[in-house]
């Protein structure tokens, strides 16, 4: 099973996304555009693996011991860059606790034979992507220009930069992706509760 690691959006932010979308999306109608009720905040992307794997996971991802903290939703881009744009996303401020949270369940991946992360954790939100193409932000060989985004920038350089509010971390879960042809299906395997503060 494909699996990987991730915060819930909250609600009321999850609603002025869909509205901003809402507004957005007819000037990239070629790209495909995230399920708004998929949207999430990924920790770590872990990976194809065995279903024997799941009990481990879990007992690794519950001894993870960070506090709940603010994230602050806003902003847009694209990756790798504007001109070669694949994915468009949403931005995250959050001070140090989101980092200092994906690192802790990254930390806790080797012992289970999966790999660290070799990039550094850059927290957004995926909207689109291009077709056929990964969310990862890293540029890839087979990135160069692209005219896909080309009409949605040019919007969006006529519109100040969207704010979605703040939420509250309070929580994270495991989830099992699904791939089909009409996009992504996610399901929560596991809930984990971060503590009060730290």
């Amino acid at each position: 099973m494909r699996l990987f690691v991730a915060l819930d959006i909250d609600d009321a932010v999850r609603q002025r996304i869909t509205r901003f979308m809402e507004g957005v999306r007819n000037f990239a109608p070629e790209a495909r555009w995230v399920h708004v009720e998929s949207l999430h905040l990924t920790l770590k992307f872990i990976g194809e693996q065995p279903d024997a794997s799941l009990d481990r996971i879990k007992e690794a991802l519950a001894t993870v011991a960070t506090g709940s903290f603010e994230v602050q939703l806003g902003g847009c881009g694209f990756f790798p860059t504007a001109k070669a744009a694949r994915v468009f996303w949403i931005g995250t401020e959050a001070g140090p606790l989101l980092a200092k949270l994906a690192s802790a369940i990254d930390e806790t991946m080797p012992a289970l034979g999966i790999p660290k992360e070799t990039r550094p954790f850059s927290p957004h939100l995926t909207l689109a992507r291009a077709s056929g193409g990964s969310a990862a932000p890293g540029w890839r060989k087979s990135d160069g220009p692209k005219s896909i985004f080309v009409p949605l920038q040019n919007k969006l350089a006529a519109l100040t930069a969207p704010e979605f509010g703040t939420m509250t971390a309070r929580e994270f879960f495991l989830y099992r992706s699904q791939l089909s042809p009409k996009g992504s299906k996610y399901t929560k395997l596991a809930r984990f509760v971060l503590g009060l503060g730290s």
